[in-house]
């Protein structure tokens, strides 16, 4: 159900380059607004800002890529059905009134991916998400060391592949039922990663995260994994029940690299 949210205190946000302004309905507090990238990729968005956010005080900020559910153009399903879970938990009260946190959800088109797959470099959607954080940060009063990466699914794949091609960027990362390039995982060797998946699921298979979890491990990052039992695909709302993953998440601070 969408609500307005109160603007007394709030920081003023200045029109974002290639953005249209935040015109349309908030939805549970995520704000609407377009991003064009430099590359030519029209991408709406919804940012939350957390209701303490005043000016001069930095928060952090999490990037949210959704799954194959996400994509279109509405600006809606990229934070809805089951991206409800990823984008939800760090709006809640209990989670805003100790660790306020800024989330942006890009949403990708047609059949867009977020990772690169088996090139070096990142997909167009990626870039343009990472296009839009960047002008962000010179927007609003963001932690640039407190900058976390969270994906499910197509999300999930496509964290894998940011964290190991542009590993400076990020304080931690999220990987949910996805899968990247073994061969690249020493370049994330830094980032702190909680990579999640399920035993049992028919479409990605759990080996895509075993395989990035043990070459992380070879090469010396302590990565955590959870896997879930007898779990398939879906596991959202397990992943993001997790008592201990806000915490563990925004605790996080990038190290010099």
């Amino acid at each position: 159900m969408a609500r307005a949210r109160a603007a007394a205190g709030a920081p003023a946000i200045a029109a974002i380059p290639g953005s249209a302004p935040f015109d349309a309905p908030t939805v549970d507090g995520f704000r609407a607004a377009h991003f064009t990238a430099s590359n030519g990729v029209e991408m709406p968005y919804r940012l939350f800002v957390p209701d303490s956010a005043r000016d001069g005080q930095s928060y952090p900020l999490i990037l949210y890529l959704h799954g194959r559910a996400g994509l279109g153009t509405d600006n809606l399903k990229q934070i809805s059905g089951g991206n409800t879970y990823g984008t939800r938990l760090w709006t809640r009260p209990d989670v805003q009134g100790t660790l306020p946190v800024y989330v942006v959800a890009p949403q990708a088109s047609g059949d867009s991916r977020w990772d690169g797959r088996d090139s070096d470099e990142l997909s167009p959607s990626a870039e343009a998400s990472l296009e839009l954080v960047s002008v962000l940060t010179k927007q609003l009063s963001l932690d640039t060391n407190r900058v976390y990466l969270i994906g499910q699914s197509r999300g999930g794949f496509g964290v894998w592949d940011i964290i190991t091609k542009r590993p400076s960027l990020f304080a931690a990362a999220i990987p949910v039922s996805g899968g990247g390039s073994p061969f690249r995982a020493r370049f994330a060797v830094e980032v702190p990663v909680w990579a999640f998946h399920g035993e049992l699921d028919p479409t990605v298979p759990v080996e895509r995260t075993r395989e990035m979890v043990a070459a992380l491990r070879a090469a010396g990052n302590p990565v955590r994994y959870t896997e879930y039992a007898g779990a398939g695909h879906g596991i959202w709302e397990s992943v993001f029940a997790e008592p201990e993953l806000p915490g563990w998440l925004l605790s996080q601070k990038r190290r010099p690299r």
